[in-house]
């Protein structure tokens, strides 16, 4: 059965709104205004002063650590689980990488690997929202502020989880967001930065675009980076910000779904809902128990001969190749992170998932963690 794990929602209103822009928004004041409103609603939603929309999320971070003055000399901590992109522009801008540990129970970064990492280079640390799961913000936060280290939350796939009342996207001195195809909601490639701080903000608005100086056309105060956005694919995430509860129901629909279909099987465990909150669900993930003697390349295999695709959690980021490679220090450093990325596999997560491909899929897993299947 050929099923796609991941992809987008796209309706007659993400349509009809991108056919405006083609026809209308190229002139005067309409060849920004998708970007515009794109921005200034995301912005309130997220109960933040200020948005910036840029061509990905990874720039958005590459933007925020800039703004920040962090370069050589300088360390910026991040969760040993998640996709390099939350840690590359660390090197890009020349600091050191430091991996922290992860919770067992949110699989996001914990105070105690937090606490472990932090030195006196220390200048920031991206904490990571993983697959819409939230951590203990309030106490990161925290530490955070004792060490004087600037906290930046990389929500890249947690639109609408929300940690003790508060929104993803609204905790830290800066948030950034993903659209690329596979979230919640997709420009196609694109993403958002997050602020309060008006200088911050204006430090990252000139960046972001070539280091204009603003006093003549084409006159440039410093040498920047291009990573302006498209009012194209603006009129895409505006129109699907618009629809954006009905698309985390529909996330959190699939999340209950898996919840009940192995809630018979011991051991096994799915995305924890925050605490007052609830999980935005962009990509629901099954954590192997270790009472199964499986880890995730097992699973994944068995699925291929049963004709299904498996994707693996995150690795943890020291033991990729581009970091190094795996070490027995590395692994004793982040115990919890290594043993969850071993026994971790993501669900499908794609919108048009259909019950009986869900269903199917499902059983698949079940008759790989030998247990018998559903109807």
């Amino acid at each position: 059965m050929t099923l796609e794990l991941f992809g987008p929602s796209i309706t007659d209103h993400e349509i009809e709104t991108v056919m405006d822009a083609m026809k209308n928004g190229w002139y005067g004041e309409n060849k920004y205004w998708y970007v515009e409103n794109f921005e200034t609603e995301f912005a309130r939603y997220h109960n933040r002063k200020h948005a910036l929309m840029t061509p990905n999320c990874t720039s958005a971070i590459h933007l925020t650590l800039l703004a920040l003055g962090i370069g050589p000399d300088d360390e910026v901590i991040v969760p040993e689980c998640t996709w390099i992109a939350s840690a590359s522009n660390i090197t890009h801008v020349g600091a050191t990488t430091v991996f922290a540990d992860v919770d067992a129970n949110t699989w996001c970064m914990s105070a105690k690997g937090l606490e472990k990492a932090i030195s006196p280079r220390t200048k920031a640390v991206i904490v990571v929202d993983l697959y819409g799961n939230m951590p203990d913000m309030n106490v990161l936060r925290q530490i955070a502020d004792e060490h004087g280290v600037a906290l930046i939350e990389d929500a890249a796939g947690a639109l609408g989880s929300v940690f003790r009342q508060k929104k993803a996207g609204s905790f830290g001195i800066a948030s950034v967001f993903s659209f690329h195809r596979t979230k919640t909601i997709t420009t196609g490639e694109g993403g958002m930065l997050l602020l309060d701080d008006d200088a911050l903000f204006e430090r990252c608005h000139f960046l972001r675009d070539h280091g204009r100086s603003g006093e003549k056309h084409y006159y440039n105060a410093e040498v920047a980076y291009k990573y302006m956005p498209c009012n194209l694919l603006a009129s895409l995430g505006y129109a699907q910000l618009l629809r954006l509860e009905e698309l985390v129901g529909e996330k959190r629909h699939l999340l209950q779904q898996y919840r009940s279909i192995f809630a018979d099987i011991p051991d096994v465990y799915l995305n924890p809902e925050p605490p007052e909150g609830r999980n935005g669900a962009w990509c629901t993930a099954l954590i192997v128990g270790k009472s199964h003697g499986l880890d995730k390349e097992q699973v994944i295999a068995e699925l291929a001969e049963l004709g299904f695709e498996g994707r693996p959690f995150f690795y943890p980021l020291s033991a990729m190749p581009a970091y190094g490679g795996e070490t027995v220090d590395k692994k004793e450093n982040a115990p919890i992170a290594y043993d969850l990325s071993r026994r971790g596999i993501c669900l499908p997560a794609a919108f048009r998932t259909s019950e009986a491909e869900l269903t199917a899929y499902c059983n698949a897993v079940r008759s790989v963690l030998g247990v018998k299947t559903r109807v």
